[in-house]
């Protein structure tokens, strides 16, 4: 897309950030792959990219902080990691038709790289830096919110995904953490992923997937499987530091020994 038709396009985009004040020129930089930059077409938004992933990731924390009052640091973690993650920031991204905008390389061009989930995702956090650089960050924080936030949390559950699941079982159970075998084959447009999951000195889980992601969840989630019916226990709820028994030890420790008649105070 050139031309004014790129240019009809931005200004909507701005529009819908609630920043329509701003110059469509400053936010190009947002749009240029890195791919495109190697081939001359300016500076790439990877350095964009960087800042904005921070910004997200803390209009993420507040605005969950704020919604789940009552939400354990676990579940708050687990949802922000959803929310956060490359597939929530690509499917905005494909909501808000950044695909047109994204600027590639010829060989990236070729083999369909505007729809790339990373290249989308990127796009979006470097946009969100951008629209950082030019304005508030509250103005930020409400286009984020509004488009990002809220409509990727309805599908978000706060519980554990598959490799989050298989890291705390295996951790609780044995002390490990799961290292995955990733193998790629076919044409990049066309590629499909293998992963096999190792915990410990064991192979537990294997997977096939169009995405390493999709490769790894499904690895996972056979390997939660068979921990789960080898270490029931992992999944027990740990006593809290308020737990009851734990007090009743600190009082007793606490209780002062009788004293001895006659004895000095």
């Amino acid at each position: 897309m050139a031309g004014e038709k790129r240019r009809a396009k931005l200004r909507s985009l701005l529009k819908t950030a609630g920043a329509a004040d701003i110059d469509t020129g400053l936010v190009e930089q947002a749009f240029v792959h890195e791919s495109a930059s190697r081939e001359g077409g300016g500076a790439s938004n990877e350095r964009l990219e960087f800042y904005g992933d921070a910004i997200l990731g803390f209009v993420a924390a507040r605005w969950l902080t704020a919604k789940y009052k009552d939400a354990s640091e676990g579940e708050l973690s687990r949802r922000k990691a959803a929310l956060v993650s490359g597939d929530a920031c690509a499917a905005t991204a494909r909501r808000l038709g950044l695909g047109e905008l994204v600027v590639l390389g010829q060989g990236m061009t070729n083999s369909g790289g505007s729809d790339n989930s990373t290249i989308l995702a990127d796009a979006f956090e470097a946009f969100v830096a951008v629209l950082a650089g030019a304005c508030d960050l509250e103005r930020v924080a409400r286009f984020v919110e509004r488009e990002h936030l809220v409509p990727a949390d309805k599908g978000a559950t706060g519980e554990p995904d598959a490799k989050t699941a298989l890291q705390e079982i295996a951790q609780a159970a044995l002390h490990v953490t799961p290292i995955y075998i990733d193998r790629a084959e076919g044409a990049p447009q066309d590629r499909r992923y293998t992963s096999q999951v190792r915990v410990g000195d064991e192979i537990l889980g294997e997977g096939i997937g169009p995405s390493k992601k999709a490769a790894q969840l499904s690895a996972a989630a056979m390997a939660v499987n068979a921990l789960r019916k080898r270490h029931p226990q992992a999944l027990e709820p740990r006593a809290s530091k308020d737990d009851g028994r734990v007090i009743a030890l600190d009082k007793r420790r606490r209780s002062p020994s009788p004293r001895k008649p006659g004895a000095p105070i």
